[in-house]
């Protein structure tokens, strides 16, 4: 039997003696939608430093920067797919298995599989809010804004990161018409947690509620390098829940796991839902609602 194989049957018997789950997912269950992960398989950061928090909210120049790397970077985000481990989890939880499915990814793609009970923990990045008046907008509109208002360079192959962020010469940013509220004119930003911003509280809680509630904790695609993610490792592993981890390089909690597989995502969720029954039904993608 191969590694597959028995990654498959060890997750099976993990999902029947542990019937209820709360799933985190991280970058690595949409690498096969084609948006890259952050971190290599030992956890070694692959890009440049991402855009802050606070320098997006104090300083004109790196929100510049941004919205000139996003608007390569958005379409790469905006035209993916979910793949079959996004459908696979949308299946158990149709079939009352996942409790509350928390990703840290932002392209919203476990919605288009069709998943519903979905905790967006860093947010979402098809949507944007008004700094001033705090309208909520869809990214496309920004996009049009952004086209409407600069001139832009063809790039060949523009190479996104998770975050819908990409690589650019730092000589256009300064040029940049920045795209501004239609309500009000004030700045957007995308409606989402940059590095060395905070989660809400009120959004962690649930989380952890939800952890209180299942049987067990499933984590697919996530190094849980930062503290958002690998926090809920810490809380399950205080409670005597046993953890599971889906990754096929380190991660951050694998001391605290009972179960760690490195097979990758789609194959192995595609498997392990067949060997419970059933195959993958997948559901129709929905247009981004800003509300």
């Amino acid at each position: 039997m191969n590694t597959l194989q028995q990654d498959i049957d060890s997750l099976a018997r993990f999902l029947v003696d542990h019937p209820r789950l709360v799933v985190l997912t991280g970058a690595g269950i949409s690498e096969a939608s084609g948006i890259p992960t952050y971190r290599d398989q030992h956890g070694a950061w692959q890009h440049s430093n991402p855009i802050q928090q606070q320098a997006f909210l104090r300083d004109v120049l790196a929100r510049r920067r941004y919205w000139a790397r996003s608007r390569y970077g958005w379409p790469v985000i905006r035209d993916a797919s979910p793949n079959p481990a996004h459908h696979a989890l949308a299946q158990l939880e149709a079939r009352g298995h996942i409790e509350l499915l928390i990703t840290q990814n932002v392209d919203r793609l476990h919605q288009r599989a069709g998943s519903r009970n979905v905790l967006d923990l860093h947010g979402r990045i098809d949507r944007v809010h008004c700094l001033t008046c705090g309208a909520k907008h869809c990214r496309d509109s920004v996009q049009e804004l952004l086209d409407s208002d600069n001139e832009w360079p063809h790039i060949a192959e523009p190479g996104a990161r998770p975050d819908g962020d990409m690589e650019l010469a730092d000589c256009l940013p300064h040029q940049l018409v920045l795209p501004i509220c239609p309500l009000c004119g004030g700045d957007l930003k995308p409606d989402v947690v940059f590095f060395g911003g905070t989660v809400p509280t009120a959004r962690v809680n649930n989380c952890l509620a939800a952890l209180d509630r299942a049987h067990g904790l499933l984590v697919i695609g996530s190094s849980l390098m930062v503290f958002s993610g690998f926090r809920f490792c810490r809380h399950a592993s205080r409670r005597g829940l046993p953890v599971a981890i889906v990754n096929p390089g380190i991660t951050r909690a694998d001391a605290l796991a009972q179960l760690k597989l490195s097979s990758l995502a789609a194959p192995l969720l595609t498997g392990a839902l067949g060997r419970l029954g059933g195959g993958l039904n997948p559901a129709a993608s929905a247009p981004c609602n800003p509300s």
